[in-house]
């Protein structure tokens, strides 16, 4: 009998059931034993993919970093296979009020800055990072919903954000794409906040194995890679995992996460 590739992937939210059962409906039935383990933070999971638990991980930025770190220091090699169209090139802001007096980032200098979760890469690791590079430093106000979930959960950018409109801090941390999406939804209108700073481009998430994995994960790159948007067996699951193509693996977006860690 056929091993099956097993995957990790975390729970972020109940979407995540319905992906992963479909994708693995997929690719069971182009050849593909495949089945996936979920595991309630990353930093169980990064343990789990080390102890050969799973064979491949689909890991948030800060996990990819984790994975690298503790396989290079038990003499291994981790690699990212894959990511998302959508998890390349993207960007964090940190915005004020429009009616406020914060007119450039420097005023920020000793003000309170609200960020989301303490492991949100893109929402408190990377744009706090890069606040410290233009010499600004303040009071952190954390809003640490799901902390294990590495920002995944959008719940802490959006309470950055409230605390903002409630005055409570003079600046939030966000994603570039929940600021269009916060906007959008009505949190608030477009002309309410301004950004006084966005950061350098950095990556999102990857399919991360490590060195010493079955044959079967060429199959299942090669399967990823190949998926089409206008499949309509998998156009509901790209939806929902919030792509239209998934692209060949690369690790130079992640330097600034790791300055910022």
């Amino acid at each position: 009998m056929t091993k099956d590739l097993i995957l990790g992937a975390v729970a972020y939210d109940a979407k995540v059931v319905p992906i992963w059962e479909g994708f693995r409906a997929w690719f069971t039935a182009r050849g593909l034993p495949f089945d996936f383990v979920l595991y309630s933070n990353y930093e169980r999971q990064v343990e789990a993919h080390l102890r050969g638990d799973v064979d491949v991980a689909w890991n948030s930025p800060l996990a990819w970093i984790q994975t690298e770190r503790a396989a290079k220091a038990a003499g291994r090699k981790a690699e990212a296979i894959a990511m998302r169209d959508t998890d390349r090139d993207l960007t964090s802001v940190v915005l004020v009020r429009a009616d406020g007096p914060i007119r450039q980032v420097t005023d920020l200098r000793g003000k309170r800055i609200g960020v989301g979760a303490k492991d949100s890469p893109q929402a408190t690791l990377i744009p706090l990072r890069v606040l410290a590079d233009a010499d600004v430093t303040g009071t952190v106000v954390y809003h640490d919903v799901l902390v294990g979930k590495h920002g995944d959960h959008v719940g802490g950018e959006r309470d950055a954000v409230k605390a903002l409109l409630a005055g409570t801090v003079d600046a939030a941390c966000i994603i570039d794409g929940n600021h269009v999406a916060f906007v959008r939804e009505g949190l608030f209108s477009p002309s309410a906040l301004r950004v006084v700073r966005q950061t350098p481009p950095y990556d999102h998430c990857n399919f991360t194995i490590l060195d010493g994995g079955p044959p079967s994960i060429g199959q299942f790159r090669e399967l990823l890679l190949g998926m089409s948007y206008d499949d309509a067996v998998v156009r509901p699951l790209l939806d929902m995992e919030g792509l239209k193509k998934w692209l060949p693996g690369r690790t130079t977006g992640y330097a600034l996460l790791e300055r910022a860690v």
